[in-house]
């Protein structure tokens, strides 16, 4: 036993020696219990590296180096019958919901400011017809706005406030460097929800949605609502490489935002001359593809061949055909038919555009003179001035407002306290100065502090205010049986 006993201590003690002499000849490193100073800020940058390889988006860092550039665009119009609409388009629902025609048009959208004069892009039809735009920044500060230019076309438009070297700016990215699957997030006002943001990738480039030879949209998951519109599409940078436009009626994670480098493009004409003006030649068009190509025996794998003709266009004035090629134009190759459009498009009317093309396998050249672009969907309106706001001779009341006198039967159907005193709203202006704070059913029971119990007291005290002057005005709300104090800036 003894014996065994003996035999058993030298094992181990020859084991716990062999152990003892691998470290320290270095086989073996064990772990630290305390490290020096440089070890451990190694240790850390290793940390940090595993942790957050290049390549990692944090989102929160760009909403908030952005964030001050978004506002929210509230836009009205008194006309009921204008072609005014602050929506999102659904990009396959062409049937809207009906709505009524003698309701004043109101809505509200998204915008991001591109520099310190005040400039602001947003979508066209968050401001189309509308009558009086207001612009509220990050920070709470509002103005009005005027509309600078629009381009339907792509569904883009420029308006501008005043010009302050407080105003933030967005930094405007490359749209045509972004890829399928990138990194991008959104920020707007969606529903109301004012600065909100929303994550997701790239899922399309260059989808195709109401216009086949214009339309370029960038196609994502990010959320995108109502109220989104006009707001940024933003890459992993912080940079805007897009302005969110649409969205698709069947699903909740497919949007489209217009590319920043078309809206870019057209900045120059929409400040000098409010519209944009495009060439244009009159052809439907489509790719040479190799089963065209084998198919039709063409002697071209590349360009840019022609569909149709519109009758009485520069295309057909100067002799083009289908089934020609276009494969150059000003003695540039054309690949494919978005190529043409695009240069065609960015050429003023009335210039010359000067094209080779392949006709029964011969190349000869064609000089167009393009004529301008027409609008998608451009009707004449039978009565000229409809979209216009009507005439008016009455001068709209104070503030928007329209008041009169308290009656028995409103009292009694309210429930109203007898301690409220004051005039009823029974008109509110969708374009005046308190359309945001005021309703109809409210009771103003004092302006500035003065009491207002019959409608000359209130005309008299809004009456006598100027421009720019702030009126406190307190008033009676019955449907939740509370008073409130808001403020009103005359405009």
């Amino acid at each position: 036993m003894s014996r065994r006993f003996t035999l058993i201590s030298l094992v181990l003690s020859s084991a716990i020696a062999f152990l003892v002499g691998v470290i320290l000849a270095g086989g073996i490193t064990p772990t630290p219990v305390v490290s020096s100073e440089p070890a451990a800020r190694s240790a850390d940058k290793s940390r940090v590296s595993r942790g957050a390889p290049s390549g990692v988006v944090n989102f929160a860092d760009v909403a908030e180096r952005i964030n001050a550039a978004v506002v929210n665009i509230d836009a009205a119009s008194r006309t009921p019958l204008g072609r005014f609409s602050t929506r999102t388009p659904r990009t396959d629902d062409p049937q809207d919901p009906p709505r009524d025609l003698d309701t004043p048009r109101q809505g509200s959208g998204s915008g991001f400011i591109i520099d310190r004069a005040g400039y602001i892009l947003t979508n066209n039809h968050v401001i189309e017809g509308a009558e009086r735009i207001t612009v509220t920044l990050a920070d709470g500060r509002a103005f009005r706005a005027e509309v600078v230019g629009v381009d339907p076309a792509i569904d883009v438009a420029l308006v501008r406030i005043p010009e302050s070297p407080s105003l933030p700016e967005a930094p405007l990215g490359n749209s045509d460097e972004l890829r399928a699957g990138e990194w991008v997030c959104a920020i707007g006002n969606p529903l109301g929800y004012v600065h909100s943001v929303t994550v997701g990738v790239v899922s399309f480039i260059g989808r195709k949605l109401f216009d086949l030879s214009l339309d370029d949209y960038i196609q994502t998951d990010a959320a995108i609502n109502f109220g989104n519109s006009g707001g940024p599409l933003i890459n992993a940078r912080g940079e805007v490489v897009g302005i969110n436009s649409a969205i698709s009626s069947r699903a909740s994670n497919i949007g489209f935002a217009v590319p920043i480098n078309q809206a870019v493009a057209i900045l120059p004409q929409l400040k000098a001359k409010g519209r944009v003006s495009r060439g244009f030649i009159g052809v439907t068009l489509t790719d040479v593809t190799p089963a065209l190509q084998r198919a039709l025996s063409l002697s071209v794998d590349e360009g840019a061949l022609v569909q149709d003709v519109t009758p009485q266009s520069p295309a057909e004035r100067a002799g083009l055909r289908p089934y020609d090629v276009i494969v150059q134009v000003e003695g540039r190759p054309v690949v494919t038919n978005q190529e043409l459009i695009r240069d065609i498009s960015a050429r003023q009317p009335g210039s010359v555009a000067r094209l080779e093309i392949v006709r029964e396998g011969r190349r000869q050249p064609l000089i167009v003179k393009l004529a301008e672009r027409p609008l998608r969907g451009e009707e004449a309106d039978p009565s000229g001035d409809q979209a216009r706001p009507s005439a008016r001779s009455d001068a709209p009341p104070p503030l928007g407002v329209a008041v009169r006198e308290l009656d028995r039967a409103f009292v009694g159907r309210q429930e109203i306290p007898d301690s409220v005193q004051g005039v009823l709203v029974a008109r509110v202006d969708p374009t005046g100065a308190a359309r945001q704070v005021l309703r109809r059913g409210f009771v103003i029971m004092e302006v500035n502090r003065k009491p207002t119990p019959t409608v000359a007291d209130y005309e008299r005290m809004v009456g006598a205010a100027k421009r720019g002057d702030a009126l406190a005005i307190y008033y009676y709300d019955p449907s939740l049986a509370q008073r409130a104090l808001v403020t009103v800036v005359v405009d």
